[in-house]
């Protein structure tokens, strides 16, 4: 059987305000095979921020990336793409 590798998560999340989102990039950033990581906001409320997240890597655990994010106090709205590589 053929290793299949998740590369590339696109992710919907509302984070809080008070985390910049240059730390929650460099935070993800840190965890095992991530590396690339882009966060684009998208709209921005009193307290909270919407951001387009995409973690890109070599072999990512998306269990991994949902539990940081839970972590750092954000909420997974939607996991809108993924791209697994084969080999």
């Amino acid at each position: 059987m053929v290793a299949v590798r998740l590369i590339k998560i696109v992710l919907d999340v509302l984070k809080p305000r008070e985390i910049p989102v240059y730390h929650l990039a460099t935070s993800l950033a840190e965890l095992e095979n991530v590396q690339q990581v882009t966060v684009d906001v998208i709209e921005v409320d009193v307290k909270t921020e919407t951001v387009k997240l995409t973690v890109e890597g070599t072999n990512l655990d998306i269990n991994d990336v949902l539990r940081h994010l839970e972590e750092t106090g954000c909420s997974v709205r939607s996991i809108d793409s993924v791209a697994v590589k084969k080999g």
